[in-house]
């Protein structure tokens, strides 16, 4: 399983001097499975610069699974290159939860006044699939679902294939419970030895007493869970677009500095665009 990131970024896109090591763009995230199977996960700006990689290699499938709708997590998809060749074909799978169906949600982003063409005139094939709470695959990668602690809902996801494992909860507040979410203990048991967790880790201790109840966790609790779920690397994910890369990698070194007091075996490290990891 190859697993790319081309957007880390949270709630809207940025760019500037002071992003370059991070990156600027929303949640994108490319899993491909060994039989080469793309799954993409959310479509933030990022998914733009991916379909641009996948239409220089003329692949035209693909599965785009979304956690939720909110809109730095779907902008990008009116910029996703493939949608605009007969040949494309993508199945999209997503949850309703308390808002439009997936179908619904695309296309309004899609229509006037926000964008020029709509879904139905794009020349692929789209597959919409909604669903809530059932594993299903995709090829040789199983993919099991979570409800996320987070304002409107969202789902998390858990991808296994040859028995190595990613956990991807983004959009995740470990310690508050929002409508529909899960308990920390739900968490832990769905992240139990990831080989790859990747977890919302928007805010420091300093930021919480304003930001509490906002749907996002303090990179420590991510830490947390990661420690005791024994996975065997973190990655801390979706990026305060207030926060320069200094102060991404402050966090990074602090997280760092607490594997090394406990002596636990985990990686710790920030996503950032372009970033490639193999499991």
């Amino acid at each position: 399983m190859i697993i790319r990131c081309w957007g880390a970024r949270g709630s809207i896109p940025v760019s500037g001097k002071e992003y370059l090591r991070y990156g600027g763009d929303t949640t994108c995230i490319e899993v491909r499975s060994k039989h080469g199977d793309i799954i993409i996960i959310d479509a933030g700006s990022g998914i733009r610069r991916l379909g641009g990689r996948l239409a220089a290699e003329e692949k035209r499938d693909s599965t785009l699974i979304l956690t939720h709708s909110h809109w730095d997590h779907v902008m990008g998809f009116p910029s996703f290159k493939p949608l605009y060749h007969r040949s494309t074909r993508m199945d999209v799978y997503g949850c309703p939860h308390a808002q439009k169906a997936t179908r619904e949600i695309l296309a309004d982003i899609m229509g006037p006044p926000h964008f020029p063409v709509h879904v139905d005139d794009v020349r692929a094939q789209i597959n919409f699939h909604e669903f809530c709470d059932k594993r299903f695959s995709v090829n040789s990668i199983l993919i099991d679902p979570i409800p996320l602690s987070h304002p409107n809902q969202g789902l998390g996801y858990r991808f296994t294939e040859d028995g190595k494992s990613f956990v991807f909860l983004t959009d995740n507040e470990l310690t508050y419970r929002h409508e529909g979410g899960c308990d920390y203990r739900d968490y832990l048991a769905f992240s139990k030895n990831a080989d790859l967790l990747v977890h919302d880790a928007e805010y420091t201790e300093a930021d919480y007493p304003k930001t509490r109840g906002w749907g996002h966790s303090v990179y420590k609790d991510a830490l947390r869970l990661a420690i005791e779920a024994g996975a065997r690397r973190f990655g801390l994910f979706h990026h305060d677009p207030e926060r320069f890369d200094r102060g991404v990698d402050r966090m990074v070194q602090e997280c760092r500095r607490i594997v090394r007091e406990r002596n636990v075996p985990l990686e710790c490290f920030a996503l950032h665009q372009d970033m490639e990891m193999i499991l």
